[in-house]
């Protein structure tokens, strides 16, 4: 039952973020939401507020052999854009474990971002990649986004970073 209500509560924070790009009603109810997530999960009591964060769980390293990600980089600044501009960018990395690298996802921080990845495994010693695609359209001014790469490595989850100046879209004054 605690598995069900995860996913239906992970399935509705995935709707939220998708479409609350920019939006701070949004946001709002997407901390409601991680908040009512854990305490479903049972990290918090019922009566805690949802502005209190849940202190993180210390991760544990696996005993044996692990994967292990070595990004080229890690952070990528596109520069000056134009509104409306769609870009992409493509980190590269190593597996540098000693296990096969398996990519369980990789979630961006906002809608506007659309991440691909390699989906087959990753031998050590092979190489892949995360690619993100940015599309400006309605992002005027400084944009900071991440994507948090989820796989079979310690820490499990890794965060890359990109930015980009959008320059407004000007529109002719109506007459």
């Amino acid at each position: 039952m605690k598995l069900i209500m995860r996913n239906v509560a992970l399935a509705l924070l995935a709707l939220a973020s998708l479409t609350a790009c920019g939006d701070k009603d949004a946001e709002k109810k997407i901390a409601a939401l991680e908040a009512r997530l854990s305490e479903l999960e049972g990290k918090k009591s019922p009566a805690a507020s949802p502005a209190v964060q849940a202190q993180p769980v210390e991760e544990v390293k696996p005993e044996g052999p692990i994967a292990a990600l070595q990004f080229e980089k890690i952070e990528h600044d596109f520069g000056t854009i134009s509104e409306g501009q769609k870009v992409s960018y493509t980190y590269k990395f190593k597996n540098t474990g000693d296990a096969p690298l398996i990519i369980q996802s990789a979630q961006p921080s906002c809608g506007c971002t659309v991440p691909e990845w390699s989906k087959e495994p990753i031998p050590a010693g092979g190489e892949g990649y995360v690619k993100a695609e940015f599309d400006s359209k309605g992002k005027p001014n400084a944009q900071n986004k991440t994507i948090t790469v989820t796989a079979n490595t310690f820490p499990k989850q890794t965060t890359l970073r990109f930015k980009a100046m959008v320059i407004p879209t000007v529109t002719a004054p109506v007459q």
